[in-house]
């Protein structure tokens, strides 16, 4: 049986999913265009006629990771309360991570050192809802704070708590516990001394 055709829209979709699934369990340096191209079962030449190059392949990977995330939290509804629309935006970051656990990887590191690309710029940031909401919550005196400190503190947790999950260490019910009073306690310590008092003996609405 001859090799599929190296500029079908399909083998392009193959070499994106198993670039993704290298990356994320193989220290990049190994994941050649002959170790993708074995994986999906191609020639060298579909990967450089398809993206350029390697870089190009990885950059393919990257953007999946990034338009999947960015749907994912852009999904997530607007209510009248900015403390449960970061919350929600604080799941919803986790489940696409639980989902996609080899673009997560990915796309924000794991078991190897990839290093994306290019930068992501315009509204396709999946940073940009979090930014959006962080600076809501500041002008309506709910968070108190620079909001760019306040996005990595809350990614920093988030991601540790997530990257945590995915490499096993929680059982089901540590990690939903944990996941839960560690996101509320990093919102709280952000938000204004009126809000903290409001606070003192409730969580956000999840």
């Amino acid at each position: 049986m001859g090799r599929p055709r190296t500029n079908d829209a399909t083998v392009k979709e193959r070499l994106v999913d198993c670039a993704t699934e290298l990356l994320a369990t193989r220290p990049q340096e190994s994941v050649t265009v002959r170790a993708v191209a074995t994986a999906a079962e191609t020639s060298t030449a579909a990967v450089y006629s398809l993206f350029g190059d390697k870089e190009g392949l990885i950059a393919a990977v990257r953007d999946r990771a990034v338009a999947s995330l960015f749907q994912a939290v852009t999904a997530v509804p607007t209510s009248e309360d900015p403390l449960a629309d970061l919350y929600a935006l604080a799941v919803a970051y986790r489940r696409w991570g639980r989902e996609h656990s080899h673009l997560y990887s990915v796309l924000f590191g794991g078991v190897q050192s990839f290093k994306p690309s290019g930068a992501t710029v315009g509204t396709s940031d999946p940073v940009r809802p979090l930014v959006m909401a962080i600076d809501r919550a500041v002008t309506e005196s709910v968070l108190d704070g620079e909001e760019t400190a306040i996005a990595v503190s809350l990614w920093v947790t988030l991601h540790g708590l997530v990257t945590l999950e995915l490499a096993g260490a929680f059982d089901t019910s540590t990690a939903e516990a944990a996941f839960r009073s560690t996101i509320h306690a990093t919102l709280r310590g952000w938000t204004t001394p009126a809000v903290f008092r409001s606070l003192r003996h409730d969580e956000p609405a999840s």
